[in-house]
């Protein structure tokens, strides 16, 4: 794999994977395996091990943290607390851009007044460890992640129909909606960051593009690629 495909698979920028390759006497990031054309390319596992290692610290953290009543209901912001996320952005991002990835809430609260309405949504302590324990560093991430299978999508639909995550994942070319999630997040999609609207979800709704800002997305990376693909990584 090479750098723009570690970049997208793990969520960070071309730019930080070649930071790291050339600290890698600092960093322990693996040494390369070979080469395509003039670009870099890494053994899939050796990558795959070094994200995981990373990870381990702030998973054992979090698993100290979690410990507590198993029937104890907490709110976004303190399960972002124990699993050791720096605010509630992070599972707000999971649910809205990923479903299916973290759990659901056990609990939802409809809060508010007719014309200020919120929600509260719990998770139960258990919830929680559950999903800490079966997310064993982002290699397992990966493994659910090829589970998911992407809708076809055609590239000459409608160009204002909306589309939400799983199907602009398939139109940018993402084997999930793990990575898309992760890129857009990582602020990698600009032209993503502003939606078109909302369609529907099983609580609430989702955010959603047109297959136009979608396809206007898809050429930008592809440009993007196409230049990072170079001795430099």
């Amino acid at each position: 794999m090479g750098t723009a495909e570690i970049g997208e698979e793990f969520g960070v920028s071309t730019g930080t994977v070649t930071l790291w390759y050339n600290n890698r006497e600092t960093t322990g990031f693996p040494d390369t395996a070979g080469s395509k054309g003039r670009a870099r390319q890494w053994e899939h596992g050796a990558v795959s091990d070094w994200f995981a290692a990373k990870e381990k610290p702030r998973l054992q953290e979090a698993g100290a943290a979690i410990a507590g009543d198993p029937d104890e209901l907490l709110n976004a912001t303190q399960v972002a607390k124990v699993l050791g996320y720096k605010n509630a952005n992070q599972i707000t991002n999971y649910l809205r851009n990923n479903p299916g990835y973290f759990p659901e809430p056990d609990v939802v609260e409809e809060l508010g007044t007719p014309e200020r309405p919120w929600t509260r949504k719990q998770w139960r302590r258990s919830t929680v460890t559950e999903w800490a324990a079966s997310r064993r560093g982002k290699g397992n991430r990966r493994d659910l992640a090829r589970q998911e299978v992407l809708p076809e999508i055609t590239l000459d639909g409608d160009p204002d129909e909306l589309l939400a995550a799983p199907a602009a994942a398939a139109l940018l070319g993402y084997k999930n909606t793990s990575s898309f999630s992760s890129s857009l997040s990582q602020g990698l999609l600009p032209r993503l960051r502003e939606t078109d609207g909302t369609l529907p979800a099983a609580r609430g709704s989702r955010p959603a593009w047109t297959r136009r800002r979608i396809l206007d997305q898809a050429a930008e990376r592809s440009n993007r690629t196409r230049r990072t693909s170079s001795p430099e990584g």
